[in-house]
């Protein structure tokens, strides 16, 4: 688990193909490694990473084919930023909210623009993701944690703060960067329960569609 409060921006140095998946060597910067074992977890753009390797500015890590298709990292390159934070332990400060690194889904940053000392981005969220995000709900997005100032549709804005900026990649985004999107735990694990006992039944069954606004007011969670 994590907090989506940034560490340190480290960089790809190399990948390695693996037979079908990749191994990333990732320059951490300022990122203090000193009690970083093999084995640990490191959060990389909100993706939860396993250091299989680790030198004293440096780890690395396999990337298996099924997060390379489904997060930003398949595009890395050599010399790209990269956001990093260490797992959590019992006396961490939850400073932003509980981030797993399971990253839901590829997002794209629509618009940039300055607000004071601020900087406000519009990013559109896979339309499947979109009931999960809430005004002044949490976000992660390339696992910093992040409170939604707007929302409409498939579309939520956010509020950077100049230090927020200067810690983390986001000083470089720009309309059309990719990024991975983590919800909200809760509201995950909500929908799931919600269901109750249609949570056993197959995707492919007609009656297991999910949760719509039908079946809420189905079991009284309508009204006027």
């Amino acid at each position: 688990m994590f907090t989506g409060i940034i560490e340190a921006v480290g960089r790809i140095e190399r990948q390695e193909p693996r037979g079908g998946d990749r191994r990333l060597v990732i320059g951490t910067g300022k990122l203090d490694m000193h009690d970083v074992r093999l084995g640990d977890s490191i959060a990389v753009n909100g993706v939860c990473l396993t250091a299989v390797e680790r030198g004293a500015a440096s780890f690395a890590a396999d990337v298996s084919g099924e997060t390379l298709a489904h997060t930003t990292l398949g595009a890395l390159v050599p010399g790209d930023p990269v956001n990093l934070e260490k797992a959590l332990t019992p006396t961490t400060r939850l400073g932003g909210h509980l981030v797993s690194g399971h990253v839901d889904g590829v997002g794209e940053v629509e618009s940039r623009r300055e607000d004071a000392r601020s900087v406000r981005f519009t990013i559109r969220a896979p339309q499947p993701l979109a009931r999960y995000i809430a005004h002044k709900g949490s976000i992660a997005v390339d696992g910093v944690s992040l409170t939604v100032n707007a929302v409409d549709g498939a579309r939520f804005e956010l509020n950077i703060v100049p230090h927020t900026l200067k810690e983390t990649t986001m000083v470089n985004f720009r309309p059309g960067t990719q990024v991975n999107l983590e919800v909200d735990l809760i509201a995950r694990y909500l929908e799931r329960l919600l269901l109750g006992e249609r949570a056993a039944q197959s995707a492919a069954s007609d009656e297991a569609g999910g949760i719509t606004l039908e079946f809420l007011a189905r079991n009284g969670f309508g009204g006027r």
